[in-house]
């Protein structure tokens, strides 16, 4: 794609609204959804395979550093590639300059990141993480350098072959870490994979987006568009600040191997449900933003996808609330049955996880990060007082606190998100409540006619646990959609799904034949 045209204008844009707009939305949509089921089957098959090479602690050493760092590396992701895509006129001056300005911040946060390694590693009264610390610094400036290009390939809605370039840079950063960590390299092999990711991405990129940066010149809207990066970014770090003092307490408290049992339980929670949510984002924001003038529209688009975000997130959160322990002793075998036991206090609240990260979808589109910004203060101190007063159950209770936050905090964050369009919660708890009492219903039956008599029919086996798993999704899915069926009077939610899903594979099939 070449993104500018002999003007310097933006040329692959997008414009239009009404069925166009929902094609291309749709399209991006599905591209994106696809991409985050083919990431999480690659995150699935590396976790399974690492948890049998590797030791809890190893991953505890990175999940440390991590903690510190995926915050520096998202400084651009988060922030920048919100300014591309939310501006409505955009030249290759003004992303020369923030290609630059990412760039130079990017060195500047790699190079003090490596020179906290020995703080850390007194922090957590831990050695070895000052050696992960110098490692996972490279990834910081990495990432920096490929910010720009894929947020212009964003802002052209070329979902397909952001997906593409995404699933190749996991496929080669767990390859990488595989081979390593099958030749006894330890942590090092997941520190060698953190850095693939972004190398691997950034050479993408490039391919995809074949522009070149001009000198830094001076640009009226340059300003305005940082300020916009500034306040999306500092909300994205209340929040990130927010959503991972888990991890530190955990890591200071318990150590590094309890810190490896909680990761692997968060790492499944977290991919079940933000990984849908941040993959569709852009999609969401992009389309959202081209309706923002016309509310009517505004609020049909955002409604319908908050009712499929639910209808999918309630799903999700049932069946894995019942099948929890069982998946996490398949997937990473025996020894991980703590993980297990910790993941099932996290999945009562995957659903309310994908339905509270819509809010941002508002602030973002209507151009109000400024709000946003100040939500996250909110969404900090109740997260963090939640975290506070659960550390007292260890692991357990961090996982407990994490749940109660989402449903503590979604209604209140899409109420402030909407109130300047005049949105109130009435349409969307109208838009998902069935959602909500349909899983309840069908989770509570599940566990006292399936799985109750299933737990104590089988053993503990393997084999066992995977017949488990089989009866009870099975089970667990049928009462959820005749529940949601009978709650709304028909079948309506069940054909907006499979209305969207034909749209999804019809526009993929033609952009796949186009290019």
């Amino acid at each position: 794609m070449k993104p500018f045209d002999l003007d310097g204008e933006f040329a692959s844009g997008v414009s239009g609204s009404g069925a166009r707009l929902t094609r291309l939305a749709v399209r991006g949509a599905g591209m994106t959804v696809l991409s985050s089921g083919f990431s999480l089957a690659i995150q699935i098959v590396a976790t399974v395979v690492l948890a049998r090479v590797l030791v809890p602690r190893d991953f505890g050493l990175v999940a440390m550093v991590t903690t510190f760092s995926l915050l520096l590396s998202n400084f651009g992701i988060n922030g920048i590639t919100e300014a591309i895509v939310q501006q409505e006129k955009l030249d290759s001056i003004q992303s020369s300059n923030l290609f630059w300005m990412n760039l130079c911040i990017g060195m500047l946060l790699t190079c003090g990141f490596v020179a906290t390694g020995s703080l850390l590693a007194k922090f957590y009264a831990e050695p070895l993480v000052a050696n992960v610390v110098h490692g996972i610094a490279l990834s910081i400036g990495l990432t920096s350098v490929s910010v720009v290009h894929l947020a212009l390939l964003k802002r052209a809605m070329r979902f397909s072959a952001l997906a593409i370039n995404d699933i190749v840079a996991k496929i080669i950063s767990v390859a990488i870490s595989i081979a390593l960590g099958c030749s006894g390299w330890g942590y090092w092999a997941l520190v060698a994979g953190v850095c693939a990711l972004p190398l691997s991405t950034t050479i993408g990129a490039f391919v995809l987006c074949p522009w070149i940066p001009g000198r830094p010149r001076y640009a009226t809207a340059t300003g305005s568009m940082m300020k916009f990066a500034m306040l999306t970014y500092g909300r994205f770090s209340l929040n990130y600040f927010a959503r991972n003092v888990d991890n530190l307490l955990v890591g200071w408290q318990f150590g590094a191997p309890a810190l490896g049992f909680y990761k692997k339980a968060y790492d499944l929670f977290s991919l079940s449900a933000s990984q849908l949510v941040s993959s569709i984002s852009v999609v969401a924001v992009s389309a959202l933003s081209r309706a923002r003038n016309d509310t009517a529209q505004f609020r049909h688009y955002l409604l319908g996808a908050i009712a499929v975000m639910t209808f999918i997130g309630m799903w999700i959160a049932g069946d894995f609330t019942l099948i929890g322990k069982d998946l996490i002793r398949v997937l990473l075998g025996p020894g991980w049955d703590e993980a297990g036991n910790i993941f099932v206090w996290f999945a009562p609240g995957i659903g309310a996880m994908m339905l509270y990260g819509t809010h941002g979808w508002i602030h973002l589109s209507i151009g109000r990060a400024d709000r946003w910004l100040r939500w996250g203060l909110i969404e900090w101190a109740v997260t963090i007082l939640l975290f506070v007063a659960a550390i007292h159950w260890g692991p357990r209770g961090i996982a407990a606190a994490w749940c109660v936050s989402f449903w503590v905090l979604t209604l209140p964050a899409i109420w402030f998100a909407g109130n300047p369009i005049g949105l109130g919660v009435r349409p969307v708890i109208s838009a998902v409540w069935r959602y909500v009492v349909a899983s309840s219903i069908a989770g509570v039956v599940t566990f006292l006619a399936v799985l109750h008599l299933a737990g104590s029919l089988l053993a503990d086996g393997v084999s066992q646990a995977i017949l488990r798993i089989a009866l009870v999704s099975i089970s667990f899915s049928i009462l959820y959609i005749a529940a949601v069926v009978a709650l709304h009077g028909g079948l309506e939610p069940i054909l907006r799904l499979v209305r969207l899903l034909r749209i999804i594979v019809s526009n993929a099939e033609r952009e796949r034949v186009t290019t």
